[in-house]
């Protein structure tokens, strides 16, 4: 959870005004249409400004075997028009009001989302509904569309030595959940989408059932959603909703090693995965203190240790997002210093984990932590956009209420309870190492072993 608030990397130990935040909640409310769509209105009246967002329930991990990359690929044609706005109309509408606009694909959702002048949010709902029933997938758009995608994946991931170690890190830790497949895509599964593959998973998946609005800003509940159901209330509701990912990951037993060796790797770099329970889940809070202790900033453990004392890496981190509806990965890392060796980072990360196992984190270490990730909440709150995003990544993982909770279990978070995830989950038989090696090392090769 912590990287989704990770612009606020700083803040003083000792901010006692934050401990007494008032419920984030508080200037939400809720309505359904007829139809089922949820619409989630944040009000905040200091600028007249607002963002529009609508949030569809279906990501990577609901992807049919062999088509792998379609939710991603059809967010791109989402782009492409109707018979009512051509091709590339919605972002230039957008802009030439204003504003502007965005969309992303995940594991769990897709989202789109436009900030305008709040007496501009109209445009934004009368667009977002065209596209939602009208979306033409022309033929030829399709094939020039995917190929563009085909070459986004060269760029970001093959062409990309880490993000490639990550992406071969996540397949080798997920042995039967989709998790395991990239949300890009693999490149053959990509090149086998056709239109009537789009067609139907749009249909399927993009009505007003498994999507949700959320609008935050200058916006009035009694103004707003007039307009909102004049635009999406006469969408039908599709019967055929969204079917839930059966497959559950069975427990990992011994410890997954991958080495990969790129000609593009100017240094080596590692990456460890370890098994952790999605959110809501007890141990989520505690999981999230305990990664704020180890790289919450250049004062945490992993930097001060293996950056600035050991000067043996130029990077080190941890990196923990709860924001998943299965199981995923608690994952630690290091880029290594110019002559060091790979092997005693790895070493040197461990002692790292090894050392809160033996002896829980001071006070101070965890009041700290805390109060980084309180402190991340609330400046949110400034932010008509990460208002409205808060609150439906919340909605995703299982309702947008419990915002207040997850901020109330951070606050219970004790040394103890640090310690005692840090003993629950980073054992040998849990993990999966992956280490990039630059090609022109003189290491030997090294085979992968399960």
């Amino acid at each position: 959870m912590r990287r989704l608030f990770s612009f606020v990397l700083v803040i003083s130990l000792f901010i006692p005004a934050l401990v007494h935040a008032a419920s984030l909640t508080a200037a939400t409310k809720e309505f359904v249409l007829e139809n089922g769509m949820k619409v989630l209105i944040v009000e905040d009246h200091k600028a007249p400004l607002a963002t529009f967002q609508i949030w569809y329930r279906v990501g990577s991990r609901n992807e049919p075997v062999g088509k792998t990359g379609m939710s991603h690929l059809l967010e791109h044609m989402m782009f492409k028009g109707t018979p009512a706005y051509g091709s590339k109309q919605f972002s230039t509408i957008i802009q030439r009001n204003g504003g502007t606009d965005n969309a992303f694909t995940t594991k769990e959702h897709t989202t789109y989302f436009q900030s305008l002048a709040s007496d501009r949010i109209g445009i934004s709902i009368e667009l977002e509904a065209d596209r939602m029933r009208n979306l033409l997938l022309d033929p030829k758009e399709v094939i020039a569309e995917r190929n563009v995608v085909m070459e986004e994946r060269r760029m970001r991931y093959e062409d990309d030595p880490q993000n490639l170690l990550y992406e071969e890190l996540i397949a080798t830790a997920f042995t039967a959940h989709p998790y395991r497949w990239p949300v890009i895509g693999w490149m053959s599964d990509i090149a086998s989408i056709e239109r009537e593959h789009l067609a139907d998973y749009y249909r399927r998946y993009y009505s007003p059932g498994n999507a949700v609005i959320v609008i935050a800003g200058d916006v009035y509940p009694e103004k707003i959603l007039p307009l909102i159901e004049k635009h999406f209330g006469s969408i039908p509701p599709v019967e055929n909703k969204l079917h839930a990912v059966p497959t559950r990951e069975p427990q990992q037993q011994a410890e997954k090693r991958i080495y990969l060796r790129k000609e593009t790797a100017e240094l080596p770099y590692i990456l460890i995965g370890y098994h952790v329970p999605p959110f809501p889940h007890e141990d989520n809070y505690a999981l999230d203190v305990l990664s704020t202790v180890l790289s919450g900033g250049k004062s945490s453990r992993l930097y001060r240790s293996l950056v600035y004392e050991k000067r043996m890496a130029i990077s080190a981190f941890a990196d923990y997002s709860s924001f998943y509806r299965d199981p995923f990965l608690f994952i630690l890392g290091a880029n290594a210093a110019p002559g060091q060796d790979i092997e005693e980072i790895e070493k040197a990360l461990y002692q790292e984990m090894n050392g809160i196992i033996k002896e829980p984190p001071s006070e101070r270490e965890i009041q700290k932590a805390k109060n980084q990730i309180e402190a991340s909440f609330v400046f949110a709150q400034d932010s008509n956009y990460s208002k409205a995003m808060n609150t439906g990544m919340f909605e995703m993982l299982g309702g947008w209420r419990l915002m207040d909770t997850y901020l109330e279990g951070i606050r219970k978070v004790t040394a103890a309870e640090v310690q005692a995830v840090a003993r629950k989950y980073f054992g040998a038989a849990n993990k999966t190492v992956g280490i990039l090696l630059p090609a022109k090392s003189g290491k030997p090769e090294k085979k992968d072993k399960e």
